[in-house]
């Protein structure tokens, strides 16, 4: 069985043993989590879509890792003008391991 969850603003489809990095969340590790904002469940060629969520429908994680994804480097510079800009941003991330998915 397997689900499409909301989560960060971000859409995942996530099945039961997944591990997922998702925008980060207010947990701590080894904590069990419960994500109610299902917008699809489906198992083989049946689905279950939400109008916008699937009523009743849940999918419990536990947290893994809280971390930081590698840096990412931005670039600027305007030719001919003698301007340039460097920058660099690294996103937190909370991993975790989809353990169920109830409908």
């Amino acid at each position: 069985m397997y689900a499409v969850i909301k989560t960060g603003g971000k859409q995942y489809r996530v099945a039961a043993g997944e591990k997922i990095k998702i925008e980060q969340i207010a947990a701590d590790v080894g904590q069990e989590i419960v994500i109610d904002q299902v917008l699809a469940v489906g198992e083989g060629a049946e689905l279950q879509v939400g109008t916008p969520l699937v009523a009743g429908a849940s999918v419990k994680a536990t947290v893994l890792a809280q971390g930081r994804h590698d840096k990412v480097r931005i670039f600027k510079m305007r030719r001919r003008k003698h301007y340039q800009k460097r920058q660099g941003h690294r996103q937190n991330f909370t991993e975790i391991e989809i353990s169920a998915v109830s409908a």
